[in-house]
């Protein structure tokens, strides 16, 4: 790996970075409505302020810098970020969006990490399976057609369809939440079971989605090496057929599955924030919900903006990774 190569994905890095949170900035204040009026609103709806008062809404808006251009806001937010400061909240001032995102960060790290660990190894395993020897077994060539309608099925649709299923229909797991209500967050053994039967819906209609996909990838990777050179050089040599599958073909293979999963981690993460708000999981997807209904611009900017450091830098790590994979990479940056 060469100082190049190192320094032109820090430079995809930062600019990823830097034109993901000019994006988020902006377009949260496209939206027609005003979030202070719509929280001085809901206070004198609950008895707690009045929402004709003018005076109180600029006052509002002059702590938020609401009342300013929005290049002097955008410069004043970049400001914030260089010192690390994610602002207030409006809809739930002066509670910090720190404080905010901290309590849902565990669900959701917990919730992807699992899913997308289990569905990426088990759909890579299968489809390479199926794709070494999936001509030989009328079982194994039964996957394909379920793992299409998996691949095809939209987040959304599949959890609906279990929420249905397994909590209205048949009552087996809990409709919503990460744990039961009145019980208290703890290491012990009940709590760890009763996180796990909560997540089990929300984790099972992610697995199911991206296993689809993951299993049909390597599938088409591993028939397309069956073909190569180096395969057939292998059989010459008399190298047993486990041999070749795991020592040639699969490890031709990895590589290009790894750079899609670094590709798509980001309609992962997209599929898993909608999972949390169908299923009232409370991670970030549900923070952001709650943010977006409530215009609520500081905690929408920082809970996206954590997301999209961390899918940056997940793809950098990987591009990092590559050419510990593939020697060839390794070459090409050394020439370059």
């Amino acid at each position: 790996m060469t100082i190049r190569y190192l320094s032109e994905r820090v430079l995809i890095f930062f600019a990823t970075v830097l034109i993901s949170v000019t994006i988020v900035f902006f377009i949260p204040r496209m939206v027609p409505g005003d979030p202070i009026s719509g929280v001085l609103a809901k206070m004198a709806a609950a008895g707690g302020g009045s929402s004709g008062n003018a005076a109180l809404v600029e006052a509002y808006k002059q702590r938020f810098g609401l009342d300013r251009s929005l290049g002097a806001q955008y410069v004043s937010y970049l400001r914030q970020l260089a010192q690390g400061d994610l602002g207030y909240s409006i809809a739930i001032f002066p509670t910090r969006v720190s404080e905010l995102i901290r309590p849902a960060l565990p669900w959701t790290v917990g919730l992807l990490g699992v899913t997308t660990i289990i569905s990426w190894l088990l759909g890579s395993l299968l489809g390479a399976v199926v794709g070494w020897s999936g001509e030989r077994s009328r079982l194994l060539r039964g996957i394909v057609p379920i793992a299409l309608l998996l691949y095809t099925t939209p987040y959304y649709i599949l959890a609906i369809v279990l929420v249905f299923l397994f909590a209205f229909h048949w009552t087996i797991f809990p409709l919503s939440g990460a744990y039961s209500a009145g019980a208290t967050p703890s290491f012990t053994w009940s709590f760890a079971a009763d996180v796990l039967k909560h997540g089990a819906l929300p984790g099972l209609s992610i697995i199911l989605v991206s296993l689809g996909w993951w299993f049909l990838s390597m599938r088409s990777l591993i028939i397309s090496e069956q073909g190569q050179d180096y395969i057939l050089w292998a059989e010459a040599k008399g190298l047993t057929r486990r041999r070749i599958f795991w020592a040639y073909a699969v490890r031709n293979a990895l590589l290009p599955q790894t750079t899609g999963l670094a590709l798509s981690f980001g309609h992962i993460i997209g599929g898993a924030l909608i999972t949390e708000v169908i299923f009232a999981y409370p991670g970030l997807g549900f923070l952001i919900y709650n943010a977006i209904k409530g215009l609520d611009f500081p905690v929408i900017q920082g809970t996206i903006l954590l997301l999209v450091v961390s899918v940056a830098t997940i793809n950098f790590v990987l591009d990092l990774a590559y050419p510990l994979i593939d020697p060839r990479i390794r070459a090409d940056s050394g020439r370059s």
